[in-house]
């Protein structure tokens, strides 16, 4: 490894001797290149191979558009500015869109939050996902629609083939979530991002669609990273959780330390508010700052109850406090 690819590396990549995804300073920005907007700022995560990664944060923190730039689709008028993205030893960052396209899809896959809307309601289901099997194995048309069949009846598809030649708007929520699911894992994607899929959803259905992701993943051995603003799915689901604010990681570690013993206070206010005490309606103060907002310090200063005049000065760095836990936080 060159100096410069260690000078890459993640501070938090020392969870594994070799993780699956390493982002390392990432800046995501918009707006005029002379006086650009940060969307994320600095961004830092790692996760090994094989391992369940939960992304948590409330909404406008940075959890999809971090996915975003994993996938390198970021939305018109937004670039990465800097940092590093490598996969599998590759840097994403600085590969042609050609190498990227195969990439997605056939290493990397995404399950969305609205399975109808990303179905293309003029094909049958069975054709898209038999597609994007072709595209990247480069198996026979036969080939590819034997294992739609196959997938699909693993997921609990009642008479897989027939239903396979039907049109996405003939399925249920819960029954098009896992034709998703199906078209994420049809290719055996060694990494499976998952963007609030159980978004609309009544709570039977999402609970067996996260089962489906659970075993489906645990079954190929494939990494998984699960965003969600849900801390109990997360808790669930998940062996590490990354906590986001405003662009920023705040907390990475174990799930069992970051949910029971929270070293950052906006994780512990997080927390509080999936399980107040009895009798109490628990929230964090304020709102998270509109990007472009933020000044040097840390991000979350102008909410948190224990900020001082250096929280505000200085964005705090990400510091390993206890094994495999690291914090940014001036307190901790």
């Amino acid at each position: 490894m060159s100096v410069a690819q260690t000078q890459s590396r993640s501070v938090l990549a020392g969870i594994a001797d070799d993780p699956l995804l390493e982002i390392s300073g990432l800046v995501v920005e918009t707006g005029p290149q002379r006086r650009p907007i940060e969307l994320l700022r600095s961004i830092e995560l790692a996760i090994p191979r094989g391992a369940r990664v939960g992304v948590v944060g409330e909404s406008g923190s940075g959890k999809s558009m971090t996915a975003s730039a994993i996938l390198g689709v970021l939305p018109d008028g937004v670039r990465a500015r800097s940092g590093t993205i490598r996969f599998d030893g590759r840097d994403l960052m600085t590969l042609p869109e050609r190498e990227l396209r195969r990439i997605r899809g056939g290493e990397i896959s995404l399950v969305s939050q609205n399975a109808v809307a990303s179905l293309n309601p003029l094909m049958t289901v069975g054709a898209q996902i038999a597609k994007v099997c072709r595209e990247h194995t480069g198996v026979s048309k036969a080939e590819a629609w034997a294992r739609t069949v196959e997938l699909l009846d693993a997921l609990g598809i009642p008479e897989p083939d027939v239903r396979a030649r039907s049109y996405p708007h003939h399925f249920s929520g819960g029954m098009a979530q896992r034709v998703a699911i199906a078209m994420a894992l049809i290719c055996s994607p060694q990494l499976v991002i998952a963007d609030e899929p159980t978004t609309g959803l009544d709570a039977t259905i999402q609970a067996q669609v996260l089962e489906v992701i659970d075993g489906s993943v645990k079954a190929s051995g494939a990494a998984l990273l699960l965003i969600s603003h849900d801390l109990a799915v997360v808790r669930a689901m998940c062996d590490i959780v990354a906590v986001v604010y405003a662009g920023s990681l705040l907390e990475y570690g174990p799930a069992d330390e970051v949910l029971n013993r929270p070293l950052s206070p906006y994780t512990q206010g997080l927390i509080r508010c999936m399980d107040p005490p009895e009798g109490e309606i628990a929230f964090i103060p304020g709102r998270i700052p509109e990007p472009g907002t933020l000044g040097a310090g840390c991000p979350f200063a102008e909410r948190c109850e224990q900020a001082t005049d250096a929280c505000r000065a200085q964005q705090p760095a990400l510091r390993q406090l206890r094994p495999d836990h690291w914090v940014s936080c001036h307190h901790e």
